[in-house]
Order: C-alpha cells, then structure tokens, then sequence
C-alpha cells in the first residue's frame, strides 16, 4: 500500500499536521489540502469514511475535534489505512497521555516524530506501538542530556511557547 499524505484538520478547517509522501508542487498540495478538507468536513458522521478525490482513494476518521486524512492509491486496501490512522492515534495518545490538539499544536514535532517511526516514504515502517514509543523515549533522553549539555537544564520550551501563546 503505498501512501500518498497524511494530514490532519480541525472542524475549523485549520491544517494541524501535514505530510506527503509524493512530489507535488506546494502549489497543487494546498490546493490538495484545501479541496479534501471541505469534502471530508462536510460530510455527515454517518457516512463512510472512505471518498475518492481525483486519483486518490481519501480515507478519513474522526477523533475528538481532528480529522486524520490519508490519501492512498485507488487499488489500496481502505481498511488497513483506517487501522494506521487507529494506530497512529493509539501511540500519540500513549505518548501524550490522552493527547489533543493543544498537544499537536504545541509540540507538533513529536508528532511528525511519531509518524516518521510508523510511516516512512508511505510504507508502513513500524506496526508496533511498543517499539515506536520506546524508540521515542530515547529520543528524548537524547534531547534531555544535549540540553543540559548546552546548559538549557530543564527548560520546557514547549510550556514557554504555550503560556506565550495563551497570554
């Protein structure tokens, strides 16, 4: 199954993450972006999650107040790309403790993270949440101990940024 972007949106219509696994021109993804957002936010909750757009199968699912929104190939299996997207949700809310989408604003780098552990040039790179989230905390020991190398301690740049925001 190969993958052709990832992204997700809020019922506002906001891009919160974005990630393309084809060449397109930034041009024609925001044209992309803009076009399967207002088709996946108006359709109804009973509807199903699967619509095609141009050459590309859109499967969707919502969660909370973000829709994540894979394209993928018209021969694809729209099942097993409803369970990445379950999967990816799964590990972002293990890691983030019940995530949302403060969570994805915030720190969405650990998102894109995350995503590139699972995902990597639209393949399915790594199923496992174990492995995913293990790899991630080591990433972030990497981090911890680089900070305190260059004398950053223990700062939050994230709790900085979103009290910055906040106020």
């Amino acid at each position: 199954m190969t993958i052709k972007y990832i992204f997700l949106v809020s019922r506002q219509a906001k891009i919160r993450l974005a990630k393309w696994y084809t060449m397109s021109s930034q041009k024609e993804k925001a044209k992309t972006m803009k076009e399967v957002s207002q088709l996946v936010l108006a359709r109804k909750p009973k509807q199903c999650n699967f619509v095609e757009h141009r050459d590309t199968k859109v499967v969707y699912r919502k969660y909370a107040s973000l829709y994540f929104v894979a394209g993928i190939g018209l021969d694809d299996n729209e099942l097993l790309m409803l369970e990445i997207i379950h999967r990816y949700v799964e590990v972002l809310d293990r890691y983030f403790g019940n995530v949302c989408e403060l969570d994805l604003i915030f720190q969405f780098q650990k998102a894109y993270f995350i995503l590139d552990e699972m995902i990597m040039a639209g393949e399915l790179q790594e199923s496992s949440k174990k492995t995913v989230l293990r790899v991630i905390a080591q990433q972030d020991e990497t981090e911890a101990v680089e900070n305190s190398e260059r004398g950053w301690g223990d700062i939050n740049l994230e709790g900085v940024a979103r009290t910055a925001m906040l106020t």
